[in-house]
């Protein structure tokens, strides 16, 4: 396995204008992602919509695309122009790519007899990896007639089984596998790595793949990374509003508000704020044009709603049931006040009669330009 670092890393497609006055700097920037590292062993997600660049990080990543701009090195070794198989990756697409005239057996055997080990060695490494991946009562079955998520497993064996690759990247590896296969799976590879403490890079639209898969995760968008952290960094602290959407189920509410030195407003609503949280924003937008937008963003999961006008003994924001979903454990209510919106996630429908909404200070976070402020700076 290997440490993989970017330096000022960015990639243009050629442009298919014949226009003789465009140059590469005015040709759509698809990428650019400056410095960053993924660590030996780590289990990492490029998480983002159709083409935010996922991909094309990737295949940077594995040789098969060259970026415009940059350099990648594998511990310290400068491979921005090797090809991918001097990088020692291996690669799951997302339909399998197998010998299917070949046995199981034979096609996880295939890359070591490629590389020249003996026999003994191989059949020990194939039985280690087919036992691994459950796929050892059919070893001397042909692939052609196993089922999609098998050949998947086929495919992926076919990386683990050699020990000197640098990292496996996996591209939308489950788009073929049906829903409780793709579970199935998820769980087979958090095992395999906390088995072999691979080097993985998965790349998916998905964000229950990727949560559920990866100890660090990559949110991206418009060819830039917007935050890289933990699962919980991702859900509780969103680094910039469009994370915030993009994760959850349903994604982070945010309105628009006036800043305050220890609240914000929203219209004739005043929502009490951290003194040093507002204040930071404050500094913030000093520096920024007469445009800069403020927001707040809270979890509809930690929203409480009651016909209490006090509750928890502190005063809560009269509002208007605007619709009610049902779910399978839980009710999504939205209201309104002040003129916006917000959703918000109950176990317990509400009474009929006047509504009053608790924004909790501790969880509700203030951003300036869609970016999060920190009360730290």
């Amino acid at each position: 396995m290997a440490e993989i670092l970017f330096k000022q890393v960015a990639h243009r497609y050629k442009s298919t204008s014949t226009s003789k006055t465009n140059t590469v700097a005015e040709q759509e920037l698809a990428l650019s992602v400056g410095d960053f590292c993924w660590q030996d062993g780590g289990a990492y997600a490029l998480l983002g919509p159709s083409g935010c660049g996922k991909s094309t990080l990737l295949n940077i990543t594995s040789g098969l695309l060259a970026p415009s701009q940059g350099e990648v090195f594998f511990d310290g070794v400068n491979v921005t122009n090797q090809s991918t198989a001097a990088r020692n990756i291996a690669q799951v697409f997302q339909f399998p790519v197998i010998y299917d005239t070949m046995t199981v057996r034979n096609n996880l055997a295939f890359p070591l007899r490629n590389r020249g080990m003996k026999e003994p060695e191989v059949s020990r490494r194939v039985g280690e990896i087919a036992e691994m991946l459950e796929l050892d009562a059919v070893l001397n079955k042909k692939a052609r007639g196993l089922s999609a998520d098998q050949k998947q497993l086929i495919s992926l064996g076919r990386g683990l089984v050699r020990k000197d690759v640098s990292a496996i990247l996996f591209d939308e590896p489950l788009t073929v596998i049906d829903p409780h296969q793709k579970f199935k799976l998820r769980r087979k590879l958090k095992e395999i790595h906390r088995h072999l403490k691979l080097t993985l890079i998965y790349v998916t639209h998905d964000q229950s793949e990727a949560l559920t898969f990866a100890d660090q995760v990559l949110v991206m968008n418009k060819g830039k990374i917007l935050q890289q952290g933990t699962p919980e960094q991702l859900f509780e602290n969103p680094a910039h509003s469009f994370v915030g959407h993009f994760i959850g189920s349903p994604g982070m509410n945010f309105l628009s508000c006036d800043l305050g030195n220890d609240a914000v407003r929203i219209a004739d609503t005043v929502i009490p704020m951290d003194a040093q949280l507002c204040h930071q924003g404050l500094l913030q937008l000093a520096t920024l044009d007469k445009n800069a937008t403020t927001s707040i963003g809270i979890r509809p999961e930690y929203l409480q709603m009651s016909g209490d006008p006090q509750l928890n003994g502190k005063a809560g924001i009269a509002v208007t049931l605007e619709s009610l979903e049902n779910y399978d454990a839980y009710q999504m209510a939205t209201v309104s006040f002040s003129g916006a919106t917000i959703r918000v996630k109950t176990r317990q429908p509400p009474e009929s009669g006047a509504l009053y909404l608790q924004i909790p200070e501790s969880k509700t976070r203030l951003y300036v330009n869609d970016i999060l402020v920190n009360a730290n700076g």
